[in-house]
């Protein structure tokens, strides 16, 4: 019987990117996907910042960013009555501004997923820890108190694999949650879609204002071209068809007629390469966790795709439940610090589903239409400028010990972000330097717990080390401007609203754990009973 120490289902970007996280983490994997190959067709495409620090974090953001679509080709969100005709508004997203700097290191990315996918497979094939599996699918799979034992069939036949975790990134239609008898919970039939790909030259059209989006509003066709390479290949969405609609009425010829009616173009020439009708659904499942399977990705929450939230939402449910799982593996932690992933990402799909609901109806797909501010108005002011949502929630969870400060105050929690050292937020980024080479403060974490504390917090350090190697915890402790590293503009520092003598913990996932605005009588205690915390040991 072959052995891992997690079965990974689904071999999407969510399970890829987990088999890259568990891998980084030294923890063995099996990747199992029952299609032959990656996406063939090009699905999400919109990569946001916080999911391209994590791309940063395993060494592949270079790689994405080069087959994706480079920044100024997308800088717009356009709305229409045609490509050709009336441009009724045009917005930047505050995710493409220059301001966006100010927050992370990174910029988002529009890449297409049959272009993700081969970077992700890629990279995780390199790794050695983590084994991929295509063209090979999950039969069935009982789970015991020390694993799960799993029955795989590929062309060759069936073979048994005994885990000591699977991950679910098996999508929406998740088999193994229907296995498990997790319920969804929210709207099931949004809107009915056709997902069409195609090859055409829109650039007449479209180079004066390169966007992500165009969207196109006609009496009787809501419909939207995707940007994939801003020249020759476009995904194009027909939306909001009727319910009881017969999806094979939507032949190559009728599609392609229905793409020259949305350009304004009669005499278009169009190669249909594909249509895919789906429904779009705002449903979250009631539990991320069974004994040892954990849901992510789509498995988990199926959410419309405006904001372009399914795919990241995804991604950082792994990067949450990763080091955990490594944690729990390697004994450094105790099996409760694995109640903490579903603490923690259950509240935020569900916000984060009922946000793009809300985008969904404000653009009048699958609600009233035109619920925004005016009538006049395209799309509710937060569509696509949520940074507060993808930047700044908090957790609450025993792998966080509050401090009893309030949260950051801001006006409005969707757009509006604040940087916080909060426990439970995600740490702040600034420009740092490391033995004299400028970097963000971000790019300490990511393998590791870093403890980051003030020029005169070397006690702090001290206590780090000392309570981690007694717990056998991979940990930095770092002063900022008292060693090699320095923040040569105090910005760090204040942002992390801590004194010259405090510190601030920082999980391996890049949120914070606990924070001391100063310092303690006695720190060493201090730390060996915040590790203990955290880690579920006490």
């Amino acid at each position: 019987m072959r052995e891992a120490d997690v079965l990974i289902v689904g071999g999407g970007p969510v399970g890829l990117t987990a088999s890259i996280l568990l891998s980084r983490f030294g923890v063995s994997s099996l990747l199992v996907e029952r299609h032959p190959s990656t996406s063939i067709h090009p699905k999400a495409r919109g990569i946001n910042a916080r999911t391209m620090e994590i791309f940063r974090q395993c060494g592949v953001e270079d790689a994405v960013r080069a087959a994706g679509l480079p920044p100024e080709r997308a800088r717009f969100i356009v709305w229409a009555r045609s490509l050709a005709g009336e441009e009724l508004e045009r917005r930047i997203p505050w995710r493409a501004r220059e301001e966006a700097a100010a927050v992370t290191p990174v910029r988002n990315c529009i890449c297409a997923q049959d272009d993700l996918e081969p970077v992700l497979r890629r990279h995780a094939a390199a790794l050695g820890h983590g084994a991929l599996a295509f063209d090979t699918e999950l039969a069935g799979f009982e789970q015991d108190a020390d694993g799960v034992t799993a029955t795989l069939r590929a062309r060759m036949g069936d073979t048994r694999v005994r885990a000591r975790y699977l991950i679910a990134a098996d999508g929406a239609r998740s088999r193994v949650r229907e296995a498990l008898g997790i319920a969804l919970h929210g709207t099931p039939a949004l809107y009915r879609s056709i997902n069409v790909l195609l090859n055409a030259d829109l650039r007449p059209w479209t180079a004066h204002r390169p966007a992500a989006l165009y969207f196109i509003e006609q009496p009787g066709l809501k419909a939207t071209f995707l940007t994939i390479n801003g020249a020759n290949r476009w995904g194009f969405l027909v939306n909001n068809l009727p319910p009881d609609g017969n999806a094979d009425e939507y032949t190559p010829e009728r599609c392609a007629a229905l793409v020259r009616q949305a350009a304004g173009v009669p005499d278009l020439p169009v190669e249909i390469l594909g249509a895919v009708p789906w429904v779009a659904a705002a449903l979250v499942a009631e539990r991320y966790r069974s004994g040892r399977v954990f849901l992510a990705g789509d498995a988990a929450h199926h959410m419309p795709p405006t904001g372009g939230f399914g795919l990241n939402t995804g991604v950082q449910d792994v990067h949450n439940l990763a080091w955990k799982l490594a944690a729990v593996l390697q004994g450094r932690a105790g099996p409760a610090l694995l109640h903490t992933y579903e603490d923690e990402r259950l509240p935020y799909g569900r916000a984060i589903t009922e946000q793009s609901l809300i985008n969904a109806r404000s653009l009048g797909r699958g609600g009233p239409e035109r619920t925004a501010t005016a009538a006049t108005t395209l799309a509710r002011p937060e569509y696509l400028n949520e940074m507060g949502m993808i930047f700044g929630t908090a957790y609450e969870s025993s792998a966080v010990i509050p401090d009893g400060t309030p949260p950051p105050k801001v006006e409005n929690p969707v757009t509006d972000y604040r940087p916080s050292a909060r426990p439970g937020h995600r740490a702040a980024h600034a420009w740092i330097t490391r033995e004299g080479i400028r970097q963000s403060a971000l790019d300490l974490f990511g393998s590791r717990f870093v403890l980051l504390a003030g020029p005169s917090g070397n006690a702090w350090c001290q206590a780090a080390r000392a309570a981690a190697s007694a717990a056998d915890v991979a940990l930095d402790a770092l002063t900022l401007g008292a060693g090699p590293v320095d923040d040569p503009e105090g910005r760090w520092l204040d942002l992390s609203e801590i004194d010259p003598d405090g510190a601030v913990l920082v999980r391996p996932d890049g949120q914070v754990a606990w924070r001391s605005r100063g310092a303690v009588p006695d720190a060493a205690a201090a730390m060996r009973l915040v590790l203990r915390r955290v880690l579920s040991l006490a």
